[in-house]
């Protein structure tokens, strides 16, 4: 929005700023009054860039204005979207205007710079060679702010001797250094000598100005100090006998333009808890000057926690980051590191307002780029109000009197300011005296589940690190085994109560009544306390058990499994009565001082709230409230890592994924092998080729691949050998052995022999204990990308704090190279050319892989990313048609709600680059989507822009398509029930803005041109059988493409790119080669099984995962659930070892295979199924003999 500071009088003229935000505006509102005596007629616009993509009218008052200006300011323009928009009208006003002056911003924006004889467009000479290491540049830079503004103050000084051009040299560099020294007198200062010097008014030249004040380039605030700045430690004010100390960084432009209101409540709410501040700017952007001269000295770091209010990176700031210097800086404080950001982008109102939370760009610049330094627990603190002030919780906040200034958000500082109280005292607390609630999952209910988690061991883990706090000094009780710790938490009295657990504790209605903050909304959907879920209907329990001063709890499910109605819904839903007293009770009855989740993953970070920056409205911020929280994850999972640290505040400790081994042969495999190598050694004139081939051929039929030539069959068993299988689960505390560490080396991708030397040795160290220990205790946790171990090294070693990527860089030029080959295998795949792509994109998928996936999608279209000159994702281009060789094919993206979360910049540009083809004036015969849109405009009577929407997603906040809860909980009557879930989660639309908007018509219009559906396959140690997510997307996409093709299958592709050059297979091969390597492998189940009831509920969630492609696909060979039943059920000895160590989980193998049948997915005869029902019976009879005893 324009902020315009006339005076009345003579014809106006008029000084244009644009500039990032409006911490300007408050120095020329209090100048005004001084200005208006010596320039009547004077007109001061401010216009803040951050607002015009919330406010369109914003861009265009800017616009006009630059129109009809005398003299232009531009500064702070870095973001194309910032600078595209204006670029254009700059470029026409510059040669009219008595003063064009770009600093400190884009290159362009520089370049435009006119200022008496000074032209900054012109070839440079050699005077303007002194200025390259302050002019915009495409290079970000590492160099510090305060060398940089040492040479900014030298050289007006110098240049003030040189005459002739140099002095409009020196002037653009006194702008410079006024605008740096941004206080009332330095901005009014300013424009008095750009007035005095340029302005075409003859009656105002001459004029003089003060030179530019200086301030210290890092010092203290306090908003109690006389002069409000020092850079003596002991002047600043604070409680005596502090409960700890906290160092604050503040953004030196806020202290400087007295803009600091939000950063005096954060001071004021942090010393009413006891704590002494010591809030600490420095120039630039590089608070190392800052934490270097106020945090640490000789003696020690001075301070418990750090908490930084800039909403940038410790070093670089929104254009760059220097991670690898931050994190060295932190690692030596070694305290917990929080990062809180004030709002430019959108007014306080929008944001509490929004179900998305923060926008695409300030996802990236205030939580993405911080995280690559190991910030945590990222917080809204501040921002600047609307007209209509905020309305987000019950102090509805209403504007002051200050023209746009900043104000604090009183209800997140109050959460921050106890959050960092809590984590410093957690820094300061001895072990002994520590609690620590440790939370285990058991997803999805009643299925043998509690206490599982993927890729680890759960209970062999927990006795391991419960051992591990012992030896720590934690007051805890360890019972003697595995088995005793197991039965401690799972059985005790849970038998009398009917539940999953032993019952801990139990929490009565009025307990809950009266100490549910947010009752009114629980109850709406789950009905009066204490509801039914995990009730007695008079309390709720609490499941787990206590060990001293650790609380091992289980996390209460969703609620909504089994329930076909509530998988239907959208969003809207709140936590069961039990989930929100399960937390209420670790908080407020057991008193945790922290909390640790216990592996990946529970439901807390994906209940209903904003998707980034939470408020008080947001179910995970209510739940976990200001409790220290941190999470054990696998290090192969960076996207839902993520997820947890953005909506839970959690601070992850990475763990290794389990060993990899390939699948090898077995059985009728390894037979059928031995008697295909006799058969390519044979000559061919050998008469016993063909005695070879008949004997082929049976053994083929015997495994379920019969009607297949020996070539052929020799290249599927290479594939299914070759095949890479996770050897059981990992477990806390236990390396690799020396065979697996040495089957692990030979695997990783082109890795030459120093790094298998330093991988080995890291291999061989035990880092994870040490670093959950650390984290409990309040430490600085140092970051690491997360990724397959395979193909990236740097994963190592495990025991960080997982980050996704900076979200800038993403799609890399190698990443868009593999997304066009992996588009291209596609194509040549499929008989013919498709005209329509469903395409499955997962955040998980495209950050480990740098983009690759989606830059498929661009592929397909015949786009590519586009970059700004300092390399950050700024949009797609097309790539003209005579260059891509062949038509633009349509693709119809579905994102995962995590996708969508994580990687806002990459899903606008997907829809740009929809947007763009189907508006290029293009032949429709060689441009699909144009073809489609046109038609789909036509049909639906919208505009192209709505026609060409091709990005869907869940709703802003909701995730998954609740497929996978259908098919688990049997929930569904016919398959279209399917598409009816799948459609009614995942119509939400997402165009250029990044925003969404219902969309069931247009997503069901799209889907019946589709041809093919695909996803990528790229965890190594995942399968499309090993979790049900892949068929919640894939599979649901699939079946609702085949209703609205009347029934028409589309073909499915599975891209598995997990090794080497990757390869496309149809979804049958996949499942098949899946069920050969792993389901039906005794190296890999016999793996699974030695951790017991864990890996029984590993090989149920196959066979259900398996029934869930033939609910939504029908891709699955009937053989598969013949050979699954006479290995597990029908084999009495193995039922019986299944029974004996999960029998939950056992009975619900044996009833998905009859549900198989009973659903037509395959049709045993009539002795099997006879079989197969009685041992269903009997493992029923064996679940309800347990819970009898």
């Amino acid at each position: 929005m324009r902020d315009d500071f006339g005076i009345t009088g003579p014809a106006p003229y008029r000084i244009v700023i644009l500039t990032l935000d409006s911490h300007a505006a408050g120095p020329i509102d209090r100048a005004r009054d001084r200005l208006a005596r010596d320039f009547p007629g004077l007109v001061i616009t401010v216009h803040a860039a951050a607002e015009w993509g919330e406010n369109p009218a914003a861009l265009s008052m800017a616009r006009a204005d630059i129109a009809s200006a005398d003299m232009i300011l531009a500064n702070l323009l870095f973001l194309e979207e910032h600078v595209r928009p204006i670029l254009p009208d700059l470029a026409a006003a510059r040669d009219r205007v008595d003063g064009m002056i770009g600093i400190i911003a884009d290159a362009e924006i520089v370049k435009l710079t006119k200022l008496g004889n000074l032209d900054m467009s012109a070839p440079q000479s050699g005077m303007m060679q002194l200025m390259k290491r302050l002019r915009g540049s495409s290079k970000p830079s590492t160099e510090s702010g305060e060398k940089k503004m040492q040479m900014l103050r030298r050289l007006p000084r110098i240049l003030r001797f040189i005459p002739g051009k140099a002095q409009d040299l020196r002037s653009w560099f006194l702008v410079m250094q006024y605008w740096l020294g941004g206080s009332d007198d330095n901005i009014e200062a300013m424009i008095r000598y750009l007035l005095g010097r340029y302005a075409s008014r003859t009656e105002w030249r001459g004029g003089s100005a003060p030179a530019p004040l200086e301030y210290p380039d890092a010092g203290l605030y306090h908003p109690d100090l006389p002069g409000r700045i020092v850079t003596d430690i002991d002047a600043l004010p604070g409680p005596k006998n502090p409960v700890a100390t906290v160092g604050l960084l503040l953004m030196r432009s806020y202290v400087l333009s007295s803009d600091t209101a939000h950063y005096d409540a954060v001071i004021r709410s942090f010393e009413a808890r006891g704590m002494r501040v010591i809030p600490a700017f420095a120039g630039g952007l590089d608070s190392r000057p800052a934490i270097d001269g106020f945090f640490h000295d000789a003696g020690g770091v001075k301070i418990d926690a750090m908490v930084s209010l800039t909403g940038f990176s410790l070093v670089g700031g929104p254009a760059y980051n220097d991670n690898g210097a931050a994190i060295e800086v932190l690692k030596g404080l070694d305290i917990p590191y929080l990062g809180a950001h004030p709002l430019e982008f959108q007014t306080l109102g929008q944001w509490a307002a929004s179900p998305q939370g923060l926008g695409p760009i300030e996802t990236t610049m205030l939580i993405a780029l911080p995280e690559l330094d190991g910030a945590t627990n990222p917080t809204v603190f501040a921002g600047r109000h609307g007209e209509d002030g905020c309305d987000g919780c019950r102090l509805a906040c209403r504007a002051g009197d200050a023209q746009k200034a900043m104000a604090p958000c009183p209800e997140r500082i109050e959460k921050l300011a106890e959050k960092t109280l809590r984590l410093a005292r957690l820094r300061r607390m001895q072990n002994a005296e520590r609690k620590v609630a440790i939370v285990l999952f058991g997803f999805p209910p009643n299925a043998g589940a509690v206490g599982t988690a993927a890729y680890l061991s759960v209970f062999e883990s927990l006795h391991n690190t419960l051992k591990r706090l012992q030896s720590e000094g934690y007051a805890v009780e360890v019972p003697e085994t595995v088995v005793e710790l197991r039965a401690a938490v799972l059985e005790g009295n849970a038998a009398r109560y009917g539940q999953e657990a032993n019952v801990a504790a139990r929490v009565d209605a009025e307990t809950m009544v009266r100490d549910t903050q947010y009752l009114e909304e629980i109850e709406a959907v789950w009905g009066p306390a204490p509801g039914r879920v995990q009730s007695d209907g008079r309390s709720v329990f609490v499941l787990g058990r206590q060990f001293g001063n650790v609380m091992v709890g289980v996390q209460p499910a969703f609620g909504y499994e089994g329930d076909p109605m509530r998988l239907l819904f959208e969003r809207g839903f709140a936590p069961t009565h039990a989930f929100a007293a399960f937390y209420r009770w670790l908080r407020n009855d057991f008193a945790a001082d922290v909390v640790l989740h216990f592996g990946m993953h529970g439901a807390l970070e994906f209940m209903p709230g904003k998707q980034a920056g939470p408020g008080p409205a947001d179910w995970p911020d209510r739940l976990i409230g200001e409790m220290p929280n941190v999470y054990l994850y696998a290090s192969n999972n960076p996207s839902e890592a993520t997820l947890a640290k953005r909506r839970s505040g959690a601070v992850t400790v990475t763990h290794l994924t389990p060993p990899l081994a390939q699948s090898g042969l077995y059985k009728g495999l390894a037979e059928l092998k031995d008697s295909l190598t006799r058969w390519r050694e044979a000559d061919a004139d050998d008469d016993s080729r063909s005695d070879l081939e008949a004997l082929i051929a049976e053994q083929a039929e015997a495994v379920d691949m019969g009607g297949t030539p020996p070539q052929a069959l020799w290249l599927k068993l290479l594939e299914t050998e070759e095949a890479l299988i996770p050897d059981g689960l990992h477990v806390l505390g236990r390396g690799y052995s020396d065979a697996e560490r040495a089957d692990y080396l030979a695997l990783i991708d082109g890795a030459d022999d120093d790094t298998r030397t330093r991988v080995d040795a890291i291999l061989r160290q035990e880092t994870e204990l040490p670093a959950l220990m650390r984290a409990l205790g309040g430490h600085y946790i140092e970051p690491v990308p997360g990724g397959d171990l395979i193909r990236s090294t740097d994963v190592l070693p495990t025991g960080r704090n997982i980050h996704a990527f900076d979200p800038f860089r993403m799609p890399t030029a190698f990443a868009c190279r593999e997304g066009a080959r992996q588009a291209q295998l596609l194509i040549d795949i499929h008989p013919s050319l498709p005209r329509t792509v469903a395409l499955v994109l997962w955040g998980s998928d495209n950050i480990k892989s740098d983009g690759a996936p989606l830059a498929q999608a661009l592929a397909l279209i015949g786009a590519k990313p586009r970059f700004d000159s300092f390399g950050r994702l700024s949009g797609a281009d097309l790539i003209p048609l005579s260059e891509l060789g062949r038509p633009r094919i349509d693709v119809v993206m579905t994102l995962s709600g995590i996708f969508r979360d994580l990687l806002p910049l990459q899903t606008r540009m997907l829809a740009q680059a929809a947007l763009a083809a189907a508006t290029a004036d293009e032949p429709v015969e060689m441009n699909f989507i144009r073809a489609h849109a046109l038609e789909y405009a036509a049909q639906m009577g919208c505009d192209m822009e709505m026609a060409a929407l091709r990005v869907f997603s869940n709703a802003e906040g909701a995730y998954g398509s609740n497929v996978n809860g259908l098919v688990d909980s049997s929930a569904f009557g016919d398959e279209d029930e399917l598409a009816d879930a799948y459609e009614a989660r995942k119509s939400f639309a997402y165009g250029v803005s990044g925003k969404a908007s219902a969309n069931p018509a247009l997503l069901q219009r799209a889907l019946r041109d589709v041809d093919l559906a695909y996803q990528n396959l790229e965890s190594v140690e995942l399968g499309v059988t090993t979790v049900d997510h892949y068929f919640d997307t894939l599979g649901g996409i699939s079946r609702a493409v085949k209703r609205a093709r009347g029934g028409q299958e589309a073909a499915v592709y599975i891209s598995d790119t997990t090794r080497g050059a990757g390869k496309v297979r149809t979804l049958k091969d996949q499942v098949a080669l899946e069920t050969r390597s792993r389901s039906l492998n005794p190296k890999w189940f016999e793996g699974m099984l030695k951790h017991g009831s864990e890996g029984v509920r590993q090989i149920e969630a196959q066979v259900t995962n398996t029934m869930g492609w033939s609910a939504t696909t029908g891709q699955v060979d009937p053989w598969v659930y013949q050979k699954i039943s006479e290995t597990f059920v029908l084999d009495a000895a193995m039922r019986a070892r299944l029974a004996d160590l999960n029998p939950t989980a056992s009975s619900r193998m044996a009833n998905r295979l009859l549900e198989a049948h009973d659903r037509a997915y395959w049709q045993p005869d009539a002795a099997t199924l006879a079989a197969l029902q009685d041992a269903a019976d009997a493992l029923e009879d064996r679940v309800e003999g347990v819970a009898a005893e």
